[in-house]
Order: C-alpha cells, then sequence, then structure tokens
C-alpha cells in the first residue's frame, strides 16, 4: 500500500480499526504509543487517508486483540462458533497474566467436567 490513498477499502479499515478501538477504550494516542507510531499516523489511517505498512498492520492486530480477517473485513473465517471462540480468546489475551491464568484454569476445569458428564 502506498502512502497516501483514498480508497474505500482503507476507508472501511480505517473504519473497523477505529470502531474495535473505541470498543476496548483505547485512545489514538494509546495506540500510538503501542504501534510505536505517532497520534496523527493512527488518526489518518483511521479515516482512510493513510495506508500502513504489513508490519503496523500486524501491531494494529495484536494491539486491538481481533484476527486479521476481522479488520480486512471478511467475517467468513470469524462467523459462527469459531467466531465466538476467537473473539472470547480476544477478551481473555487483554487481560493481565494473572487474569487469564484464572480464566484458564476454570475453563479447563470446565472441559474436564463436562467431559467427565459424557
Amino acid at each position: 500500500m502506498g502512502n497516501r490513498a483514498g480508497s474505500q477499502d482503507l476507508i472501511d479499515l480505517g473504519n473497523r480499526i477505529r470502531d474495535r478501538r473505541h470498543e476496548i477504550r483505547l485512545s489514538q494516542e494509546n495506540v500510538a504509543e503501542m504501534a510505536g507510531i505517532s497520534a496523527n499516523t493512527v488518526s489518518r489511517i483511521e479515516g482512510g487517508q493513510s495506508a500502513m505498512s504489513i508490519e503496523i498492520f500486524i501491531k494494529m492486530v495484536q494491539i486491538l486483540g481481533v484476527d486479521a480477517n476481522e479488520l480486512l473485513g471478511d467475517n467468513a473465517l470469524v462467523t459462527g462458533e469459531d467466531g465466538q471462540c476467537q473473539e472470547m480468546f480476544c477478551r481473555i489475551r487483554h487481560l493481565r497474566r494473572s487474569e487469564q491464568t484464572v480464566v484458564l484454569q476454570t475453563v479447563e476445569a470446565l472441559v474436564d467436567g463436562l467431559r467427565q458428564c459424557r
């Protein structure tokens, strides 16, 4: 992707990034700091006014805790039960390490209990 662009695809991508950022309550400044770019660059990406490198896209995926296909608008791969699992995984990834441990131990216990009921 070039540095400046105005295509509908970039606008749609920017909207999905902005929507997800709002969902997880991060400011543009937070995202910029985590991605190693300026807040102005985040603003231009979200506005569809600027493309980003693959490196920055990967950082955005990690920061926003989403599947790359979801950001790209290809929800066919993240729908149904698999999509629910991926969404839950993303939510867990944004917890503190100690909280992740509690959630994972709880899920393991539930899965083990369900297997014993069969």
